[in-house]
C-alpha cells in the first residue's frame, strides 16, 4: 500500500478524495485549516512551507502520491487569496513534495482544475500571464484590478469570478507544461488534472444561489446528463491518477463536468496542430519534424514553433480548503 498526501482534506472532494485512498488501504496525510494531519494555509508562504516540511517529517521523504485538492470559489471576497490558493498554494506543495515523488520510483499527482477555466468569459490574459511567471505579489494587485471593475450586480454574488477561473485556466496550463519536462516526466513522477463542473459541495452551495437539492435544467450552464456531481465522482478519478498503473498518462486535463465543457464548446478539442514540435530524428519522426515545419512556414526542419496552449474561460466549483 502506498502513502498519499491529499490537501484540502476536511470536506467535500478533498474529504472524499482521502475517505477512498483510505478504504483502498493507504495511508493518507491530509492537509487543511483544520481536521487534518497537518495544519497549514497554503494561501501563504510561510503555510505552504509548513505544509512540505511537515508532510516530508511524516513520510521520511518518499511519497508515492499528491492530491492537491483545496481551493475556494468565486464567492470569496477577497480575489487576492484566490488566486494565491488556488495556484500559487498547489503549485508549490508539488515542486516542494517533487522529490519526494521522486524517491517513490513511480511518484502521481493530480490536481484540481475547473472546467471554469474554458466555460466563464472572464479570464484575465494579464493576471494569467503572471500566474504562470509565479509572480505572486503583481498577480494578487492584478486580481483585486480586475475585480474591482466587474459589474456591480456580479461583484454581489461570485465577487472573485474572474480570479477564480484565471487562477484555475493557469493551474491546467502549469499542469501541461510541467509534466511533459525531464524534471517530471524522465523521473517518472506523472502529473495531470481533474477539470470538475458543478459538484454538490458546500462550496458549491455557497457560490451559487441553488439549494442543496438544484434543478440541473435551471442551473446557468448547460448540464447534458441532468444530474449534479458528488464529491465521490471526483475522488474516484483522483485514485485512478494516483493508482501505479496509470503509467502512459501525464499532462492530461480530465473534465469531470456532467458534459458541460462538451455542450458549450463541443468542437473546441481536439484541436489542429499549430506548430507542434517534433524532435527531429532520422525516419519517421523526422519526416514529421519535416511536415511540421512545413506548415508553419519554418525554414528548415525541426524548426517548428511550439504549440500554442489552448485558452478559454470556466463556471465549475470544487472543493474548500478548511470551514
Amino acid at each position: 500500500m502506498g502513502t498519499y498526501v491529499v490537501t484540502g482534506s476536511a470536506s467535500g472532494m478533498g474529504a472524499a478524495s482521502a475517505d477512498r485512498l483510505r478504504a483502498a488501504g493507504h495511508r493518507v496525510i491530509g492537509v487543511d485549516l483544520r481536521d487534518a494531519d497537518v495544519i497549514a494555509d497554503l494561501g501563504s508562504e510561510t503555510g505552504r512551507r509548513h505544509a512540505v516540511e511537515e508532510v516530508l517529517r511524516l513520510t521520511d521523504g518518499t511519497l508515492d502520491g499528491v492530491a492537491a485538492v483545496a481551493g475556494v470559489g468565486p464567492n470569496m471576497r477577497d480575489a487576492s487569496a484566490v488566486v494565491s490558493i488556488n495556484y500559487h498554494g498547489p503549485v508549490a506543495l508539488l515542486e516542494g513534495l517533487r522529490p519526494a515523488l521522486e524517491r517513490s520510483g513511480a511518484g502521481r499527482a493530480v490536481v484540481i482544475s475547473s472546467n471554469s477555466a474554458s466555460t466563464v468569459p472572464l479570464t484575465d490574459d494579464v493576471l494569467l500571464g503572471l500566474l504562470l511567471d509565479g509572480e505572486e505579489s503583481a498577480a494578487r494587485d492584478q486580481a483585486a484590478k480586475v475585480q474591482s471593475a466587474l459589474p456591480a450586480a456580479l461583484v454581489q454574488t461570485a465577487p472573485s469570478i474572474s480570479a477564480y477561473a484565471t487562477s484555475k485556466l493557469a493551474l491546467a496550463r502549469w499542469v501541461r507544461r510541467t509534466a511533459v519536462t525531464p524534471q517530471w516526466a524522465r523521473r517518472g513522477i506523472l502529473l495531470n488534472a481533474i477539470a470538475p463542473g458543478a459538484v454538490i459541495t458546500p462550496l458549491m452551495t455557497g457560490s451559487t444561489d441553488v439549494t442543496a437539492t438544484p434543478d440541473p435544467d435551471s442551473f446557468p450552464t448547460p448540464m447534458p446528463l441532468g444530474i449534479f456531481g458528488q464529491p465521490e465522482d471526483i475522488a474516484f478519478w483522483v485514485e485512478q491518477f494516483l493508482r501505479p498503473e496509470a503509467r502512459f498518462t501525464t499532462g492530461s486535463i480530465l473534465y469531470v463536468d456532467g458534459g458541460t465543457d462538451a455542450a458549450m464548446r463541443t468542437d473546441a478539442q481536439p484541436g489542429p496542430a499549430s506548430g507542434a514540435f517534433v524532435r527531429p530524428h532520422r525516419g519517421r519522426a523526422e519526416g514529421l519534424a519535416v511536415i511540421n515545419s512545413r506548415a508553419v512556414g519554418a525554414r528548415r526542419p525541426g524548426a517548428g514553433r511550439r504549440a500554442k496552449p489552448w485558452s478559454g474561460a470556466g463556471s465549475s466549483h470544487e472543493c474548500t480548503r478548511g470551514p
